[in-house]
């Protein structure tokens, strides 16, 4: 690409201003508009691979952006009425078009990366795990812009009107929408409380918009291939409308789209476990003698450690043989909705359970991991609430440390009702001989490590109400 030619199709064009555009606004929609991209282990400066989904998540609103503005550009020649002079110059049309197209993809791309980086330099100064895993998710997204503007300049070229960059960007927007709300969702089957919910399909991988569900899932190789076949089909088909000059020229030029469609949706996962994956090499356990954590979160062992191997010592002087024996970050990522699955021998955590995320910043690690070896909790994955669960792990752990005291991340305005709750089972409790505390105590981790029947009521000595 000509050097002083690219300089000139800089200063003329829209390109550098969908550039800034992409970056000015994703910047001030992460750093702006609080959001779940800033918290716990999925923020979006916490890990690379969380960056690389939250930048990517962006794209429900710049791939439709990225649209109009080359909508936009490739209505240029016919704002300024060149289009029959320059058809006259001897330069063949692919060599405009490509220097065009060109140009908006280097702004492009550069803006994204730099999105990148501000992330990145972030995360840097927040984990010590690095891993390429997360990059293919960056070139997917920054390759959605190029191929989503050259189709917009295509489109501008071929529908030469005011209207034509307002009406593809809506159209690109209810595109994304529909692929992300009800086209690209299947209903699930109910589970064990009954409830309904959905899943993404494989024509949601047509989207832009992708899902940021746990810190340790990625989207699988053949989501990346088949979304790249989709996109250079994409691009061509910008490209091919950017230089055709009659009707059926264009006509032919609608073909890379849709074999790109086509091909795309043969290679494509249909099972929704092949679309977002687990990080196996994120996932394997680093351990500390019983206490163990994922190789992503290796940071935090050392400080995670001293308190799991306490917890295990307590859990064992008040359980005997009962009691777990070891400690570990949960790894099983489950489908949203479902029942979670515990363990009887090991404390398995999540460090963005509430319970665990607090008690890491007020040092109370150890109770923290008593509650969940006691009462691991069994609110569906991805729900959130507050009631028997928390209940029965407030007095299940005061059981075994001796004292009665609110459990870090209990809200402030649950505070009063938790003490009015718990402090008459906790005095019941201990006003039974030992013997039949053990018993009931058994009773509701049997409940709550099955999740079947209400761990509190169990605990109350009345678990058929």
């Amino acid at each position: 690409m000509n050097v002083r030619v690219l300089r000139i199709e800089l200063r003329r064009s829209v390109a550098p201003w969908a550039g800034a555009v992409v970056l000015t606004s994703a910047l001030a929609f992460l750093y702006l508009i609080p959001g779940e991209w800033w918290l716990g282990a999925t923020a979006w400066t916490a890990q690379w691979s969380s960056l690389a989904m939250w930048t990517r998540s962006l794209l429900f609103y710049l791939w439709p952006m990225a649209v109009g503005l080359g909508a936009l550009q490739g209505l240029r020649d016919h704002r300024s009425k060149m289009s029959e002079l320059l058809t006259s110059t001897p330069r063949p049309a692919w060599h405009r078009a490509a220097m065009l197209a060109g140009t908006s993809a280097i702004t492009l791309v550069s803006a994204f990366a730099l999105l990148v980086v501000v992330g990145g330099v972030q995360v840097l100064a927040h984990t010590e795990y690095t891993h390429p895993g997360w990059l293919p998710i960056s070139l997917v997204a920054a390759l959605f812009l190029v191929a989503g503007a050259m189709l917009g300049m295509g489109g501008g070229r071929a529908l030469p009107s005011a209207l034509t960059p307002p009406l593809l960007t809506m159209g690109a927007l209810v595109f994304t929408a529909l692929m992300h709300m009800s086209l690209g969702r299947t209903e699930t089957a109910p589970n064990s409380m009954g409830i309904t919910s959905t899943e993404p399909n494989q024509l949601s991988l047509l989207s832009p918009e992708t899902e940021v569900r746990d810190v340790l899932e990625t989207l699988s190789a053949s989501v990346h291939v088949g979304q790249t076949i989709w996109l250079l089909g994409m691009a061509a088909t910008g490209f091919a409308l950017l230089v055709a000059g009659t009707l059926r020229a264009r006509l032919i030029a609608l073909t890379p789209v849709l074999a790109g469609a086509v091909i795309a949706l043969l290679v494509l996962p249909t099972d929704p476990r092949r679309m977002y994956v687990v990080d196996e090499a994120a996932a394997e356990l680093v351990c500390d003698g019983p206490v163990c954590v994922t190789k992503m979160h290796e940071g935090h062992l050392a400080d995670l450690a001293g308190p799991g191997k306490e917890a295990l010592r307590l859990l064992r002087g008040a359980l005997g043989s009962q009691a777990p024996v070891s400690v570990r970050e949960n790894a099983a990522v489950l489908p949203e909705g479902s029942t979670p699955q515990w363990s009887r021998e090991t404390v398995l955590f999540d460090f963005d359970d509430d319970i665990i995320a607090a008690a890491a910043k007020d040092n109370q690690l150890t109770r923290a991991l008593v509650a969940k070896g006691m009462v691991p909790g069994c609110t569906p994955v991805g729900w959130s609430g507050f009631g028997g669960d928390e209940y029965a792990q407030t007095v299940a752990a005061g059981w075994v440390l001796g004292d009665l005291s609110m459990l870090p991340g209990t809200p402030a305005n649950m505070r009063r009702v938790v003490d009015a709750e718990t402090r008459p089972v906790w005095r019941e409790l201990k006003a039974l001989p030992r013997a039949e505390q053990l018993t009931r105590i058994n009773a509701m981790r049997a409940a709550a490590l099955s999740c079947e029947g209400d761990a509190f009521d169990v605990l109350k000595g009345d678990a058929s109400r």
